[in-house]
């Protein structure tokens, strides 16, 4: 009687809710209903706010946490709700979901998640679909979560079990079983895609070192030669803002390096697909201290300006890859970061598993050889061309590579083994190299190395 008091009670005062949690609910709903980047908007957002740190780390962890779980959370609240879930308001799925995501992830009080999400839910959705919010947390949060997830534990097929566990869609849980053949890698591997990631910086030769990231309190990656990793907000380093170092996962600065050491004969050097210039502006860094030429092609106009920022005094094309011959130029090295589905990067960018298809798969995939073909027709003989994708997908990796030594056949692959640093272990596949998260707690990027011949 006394809830059925209160909620009457305040049915009749001014919605109040927490401006953390509403910052975080309209960053939500532009990422999963007008598909927006999370990566992108909260950093904005909180930069112009006064939140203070405790309220930003607040928002980053219920918007990141919450995009990476909600497959889990409505596994969960398609249980409670008394209609389809699937039929259910966008609103209330998206406000249900961060508030099952402090009840259950986070060091909130469950009277406080509960509470604070239907003042929520009372502002951007109305009092009726806030007593509906208020109902459906109300049953999620009787029961613990690991009461929830029993069930799912004696789920016999385990590509399902481990899609509602760790909250991936199946298809990616089957690709990964795919190239790994092993369960218990596959488990392993979405866990470390459930698991936040610190911001690793990276130092720009001729600009910024190394040991300058580690003095600000930056502790050295561990197999690339030009990174360090930070906890706090990259904005606030002076080399940052000033744009002498950048943020780039170890994974992609391992990319660039590998890369540089293969064309180090290479007098001339193109980045094909620049934006939106992590491995650009490392890779020109590298390029001028050495005294080479370095070209970025991008094909988006405002990912070039990007890419421009950080390459200081290099051109930047901006053109279609595929069209790229019809500048005239030949290089002796190009980096092709093709467009791929980021399967790599899920712990940095958690919308992303729910956003990709099988069919952007097929598209893709047949984009990235016709990227290759383009960057063959423009590389000198004995020239070099890197194959990287930020996926560890076989269709988008070692079936790529297969399909660009059968189609192109004047680009022969070489063993990657050799340019890797001696202590990067279990990365070298079939000649190229693959990272994988849990095992090198990088994005899993995959790089393959070819030679033009004569």
């Amino acid at each position: 009687m006394s809830d059925l008091v209160e909620a009457r009670r305040n049915s009749f005062k001014k919605p109040k809710p927490d401006a953390v949690r509403t910052l975080v609910y309209d960053i939500y709903s532009e990422v999963n209903r007008r598909g927006g980047y999370s990566n992108l908007l909260l950093p904005q957002a909180l930069t112009a706010s006064n939140f203070e740190q405790r309220d930003r780390g607040f928002a980053t962890e219920l918007l990141y946490g919450s995009l990476r779980m909600q497959g889990r959370h409505d596994y969960i609240l398609a249980q409670v709700s008394d209609r389809p879930w699937t039929e259910v308001d966008e609103g209330i799925i998206d406000v249900t979901r961060l508030g099952v995501h402090q009840i259950f992830e986070m060091r909130v009080a469950t009277h406080a998640a509960v509470s604070e999400t239907v003042e929520l839910a009372r502002k951007v959705l109305g009092e009726s679909k806030a007593s509906f919010v208020n109902a459906l947390l109300r049953k999620v949060s009787a029961r613990s979560i690991e009461d929830w997830m029993a069930p799912v534990h004696h789920i016999s097929d385990p590509v399902t079990r481990l899609s509602i566990l760790y909250s991936h869609p199946e298809w990616i849980v089957s690709a990964y079983f795919d190239l790994l053949k092993d369960f218990e890698r596959v488990e392993r591997e979405l866990a470390a895609n459930n698991i936040p990631a610190l911001p690793t910086l990276v130092a720009w030769p001729g600009a910024s070192t190394r040991d300058e990231l580690v003095a600000l309190g930056g502790e050295p990656t561990q197999y690339s030669p030009y990174g360090a990793r930070m906890a706090g907000s990259p904005a606030s380093v002076e080399l940052i803002r000033h744009r002498k170092a950048g943020v780039q996962d170890e994974g992609s600065q391992l990319v660039a390096h590998v890369f540089s050491q293969a064309s180090k004969n290479a007098e001339s050097i193109l980045d094909i697909c620049a934006g939106p210039g992590g491995k650009a502006a490392l890779l020109s860094h590298i390029a001028d201290i050495e005294g080479k030429s370095f070209v970025a092609n991008e094909i988006s106009e405002p990912r070039s300006k990007l890419v421009k920022a950080v390459i200081g005094k290099f051109p930047v094309w901006v053109g279609d890859a595929r069209d790229i011959s019809s500048r005239g130029e030949k290089f002796d090295a190009i980096l092709a970061d093709v467009p791929c589905t980021g399967l790599g990067a899920l712990r940095r960018r958690p919308e992303v598993r729910w956003r990709r298809t099988l069919q952007d798969l097929r598209e893709l995939t047949q984009l990235q050889l016709e990227i290759a073909k383009s960057a063959s027709e423009i590389i000198n003989p004995g020239g070099i061309f890197g194959y990287a994708t930020c996926s560890p997908h076989f269709a988008e990796t070692f079936g790529q590579v297969k399909r660009i030594v059968k189609e192109i056949p004047d680009l022969e692959q070489i063993d990657i083994a050799p340019f890797l640093p001696a202590h990067l272990h279990g990365a070298v596949r079939d000649k190229s190299m693959a990272l994988w998260t849990s095992e090198h707690d990088t994005d899993s990027m995959f790089l393959a190395l070819f030679r033009k011949m004569a």
